[in-house]
C-alpha cells in the first residue's frame, strides 16, 4: 500500500487566519487565537494521521520587519518554514497585496514544491471583489494552486485537505501515528496563559510578556501547575496583577477552563508575575524561551 507523508506549511502576514486554518484541518485548537497582531510567537505543527498518510501542518507568525530581537528570532521560524515544506500555504485576505517582507515573497514565486494560495475570509467580501482578487492573485503568484476560503467558516476547507491529500509525496511517516504535535504539555499551558493575557490587556503590556510553567503535575484526576507570568518593568507587573489581584484571577480562572478542555481533567492553576527586564532584547532570555534557535 502506497503512503503518503510531508510537510504542509501555512505561511502569509499577521492576522490572515493562519491558526484558525491550522486548527480547523487538524481538528485541535493547537494554535491560540485572538484579534491582536504576533498572536503566534512559535512554530507548532499539528499532525494529522490516517492509515493511508501523515501530514505534518506547520502554523508560523505572521511575517513581518524585526524591530527588535525577539521578533528577529521569531522570523528565523517563517525561515525554517520556507526551508523544508513539501506543499507550502500561501494564506491572504481579500484587501491585501503582498507579504510585507519582499524577500519571502520571491522565494515563494520562486518556490520548486507546490504552492497553494488561499485566499481567505471571502466570506466578508462581494462575489465580484473575490473573483478580482482571484485574478490578481493568480498573476501574481503564477506558479500557485488558488483555493478561496473561510477558515472560520470552514467554507471550502474539506477540499483544500482533499487537494493536499493528492499532493503530498510518497514517504513513511516521520512521527508516531499517536501522535498531535511536537510540543510538550508545558508549552499548550504557557500558550493558554498568553492568548487571555493578549484578549484582556492592552498596548504595549501583551507584547512584554513571557510565561514559563514552572511545575506542570498530571495525577489521575487532576492536574497541577504553576506558572509565571515575566513581564519587562515593575509598572507592568502591576497591571497585570490588577487592582487587588482581579486582573491575574481573571487571567487564572479563564486559562483553568480552557486547559480542563484540553487535559479533559480538573486543572488547578498557580500564577506568579516576574520582572525580567528586556529579556526580548537578551539572546540568552530569548534562547531559553525557545526563540532563538542559532
Amino acid at each position: 500500500m502506497v503512503h503518503k507523508s510531508g510537510f504542509v506549511n501555512i505561511i502569509g502576514n499577521p492576522n490572515v487566519g493562519k491558526s484558525t486554518l491550522m486548527n480547523a484541518l487538524v481538528g485541535e485548537k493547537l494554535s491560540i487565537i485572538t484579534p491582536k497582531a504576533q498572536t503566534t510567537r512559535h512554530r507548532i505543527l499539528g499532525i494529522v494521521n490516517h492509515d493511508d498518510y501523515q501530514i505534518v501542518f506547520s502554523d508560523t507568525l505572521g511575517i513581518l520587519k524585526p524591530a527588535y530581537e525577539l521578533q528577529s528570532s521569531m522570523m528565523d521560524f517563517v525561515k525554517s518554514a520556507l526551508d523544508d515544506a513539501d506543499i507550502l500555504i500561501y494564506m491572504v485576505e481579500v484587501g491585501e497585496k503582498e507579504l510585507k517582507n519582499e524577500g519571502f515573497f520571491e522565494k515563494i514565486i520562486n518556490s520548486k514544491i507546490p504552492v497553494i494560495l488561499l485566499l481567505n475570509k471571502i466570506d466578508t467580501s462581494s462575489q465580484e471583489e473575490v473573483e478580482e482578487k482571484v485574478q490578481y492573485w493568480k498573476e501574481k503568484v503564477p506558479n500557485a494552486l488558488v483555493f478561496v476560503i473561510s477558515a472560520l467558516e470552514r467554507f471550502n476547507v474539506d477540499s483544500l485537505f482533499e487537494k493536499i491529500i493528492e499532493l503530498l509525496p510518497e514517504a513513511p511517516a516521520y512521527y508516531p501515528k499517536d501522535q498531535l504535535t511536537d510540543k510538550p504539555e508545558r508549552f499548550f499551558v504557557n500558550e493558554k496563559i498568553r492568548e487571555k493575557i493578549l484578549i484582556h490587556y492592552k498596548k504595549e503590556i501583551p507584547y512584554s510578556v513571557e510565561v514559563e510553567t514552572e511545575e506542570f503535575t498530571e495525577e489521575e484526576h487532576i492536574v497541577r501547575i504553576r506558572s509565571v507570568i515575566m513581564v519587562e518593568r515593575e509598572t507592568q507587573k502591576g497591571i497585570i496583577i490588577g487592582h487587588k489581584g482581579a486582573a491575574i484571577k481573571r487571567v487564572g480562572a479563564e486559562s483553568r477552563k480552557d486547559l480542563e478542555k484540553f487535559f479533559e481533567k480538573k486543572v488547578f492553576i498557580e500564577l506568579y508575575v516576574k520582572v525580567n527586564k528586556n529579556w526580548r532584547s537578551d539572546k540568552i532570555q530569548l534562547k531559553r524561551f525557545g526563540y532563538n534557535q542559532k
